[in-house]
């Protein structure tokens, strides 16, 4: 019997929940697990918690179900989805508190063990990889199937990652043989960009910096340039995925501005610098190749400054 079966076998209520500024493997494995207790076990009453998701994801079945906010409800079991630690979705905190058994699935090496249980796999692709290897297959839906694709293809860059694996592309395999239209998936959820989000793109490119002898590159939008075009976090997706494209680049490093005190830092690397080790030391998290963290160092320089070192280290301890 899958593991999830034997888990929710008995229970009469669950709670689903994923990580703030939900991405596409977030959004994907919470609604997969939903879908999936939905369509083969009706005695059970399960809600998802998430905060709102991006428009390009209203393909996917349910999602108008999703709850942004929390109840008091005192659900047997939450799952935590694609959450390295307790903070990262702290808006439905009561829910997981309220929660009798709290279960978290997650294949970010940077996991701190929070839950009662914690199923994780740090070589994985994505959480959704992970979740899909815990249901039967034989009760996997197209609509659970779907969710599953895009989770993948968000959290490896459509297949471009080093966390992409035989095992990534057999469950890919098996989403689409399922019916979905992968293609349309990749198009409308991935590359997609509204006209407002190629022109912050392309000033983010315009103004973007080389530095450590073209080895690194970084770009920053502040809050009066996201006020000016009326964007917030979501929008800025890819940006630190084209900076990290520049020929002879190894990290690239995209930061935003949440508030007055508070920056947004996403870094990719491609194939020797470990961005999660950076990340982890800021209080973040995150993969090998693709991490990030919140800061509230002054300035956007003293933040460049710190991953400058920290990337001077590493270049120093693969020198040895």
């Amino acid at each position: 019997m899958a593991q999830i079966e034997k888990i929710i076998e008995g229970l009469d209520s669950v709670a689903i929940t994923g990580h703030v500024r939900p991405d596409g493997d977030c959004i994907g494995s919470t609604l997969a697990l939903y879908n999936y207790i939905k369509e083969n076990h009706k005695s059970i009453d399960v809600s998802l918690f998430l905060e709102k998701a991006g428009e390009e994801f209203n393909y996917l079945s349910r999602i108008e179900e999703i709850k942004n906010d929390a109840d008091d409800k005192k659900y047997d079991l939450i799952f935590c989805m694609d959450s390295s630690s307790a903070d990262r979705f702290e808006p439905f905190s009561q829910v997981y508190e309220n929660a009798g058994k709290k279960i978290c699935i997650d294949h970010h090496v940077s996991n701190t063990g929070y839950a009662d249980l914690t199923i994780l796999e740090a070589d994985a692709s994505s959480t959704c990889e992970v979740l899909f290897t815990l249901l039967d297959s034989e009760k996997i839906s197209k609509t659970v199937a779907e969710c599953i694709y895009t989770g993948i293809i968000h959290d490896t860059g459509v297949f471009k990652y080093s966390c992409t694996k035989r095992r990534t592309m057999e469950i890919a395999g098996f989403c689409m043989d399922m019916g979905i239209d992968y293609s349309s998936i990749i198009d409308n959820s991935f590359y997609k960009k509204t006209y407002v989000q190629n022109q912050i793109l392309g000033r983010a490119l315009l103004e973007s910096v080389l530095f450590y002898n073209g080895k690194c590159i970084f770009s920053f939008v502040g809050k009066q340039e996201m006020d000016f075009y009326g964007i917030d976090g979501k929008d800025l997706g890819g940006v630190v995925e084209q900076l990290r494209l520049t020929d002879g680049v190894e990290v690239a490093i995209f930061i935003y501005q949440v508030d007055e005190e508070t920056y947004k830092v996403s870094m990719r690397s491609k194939s020797l610098i470990d961005v999660a080790k950076i990340a982890t030391a800021y209080g973040g998290g995150g993969h090998a190749r693709a991490a990030g963290f919140n800061s509230k160092l002054k300035n956007v320089h003293a933040i460049i400054n710190k991953i400058s070192e920290d990337v001077e280290r590493q270049y120093g301890e693969l020198d040895k």
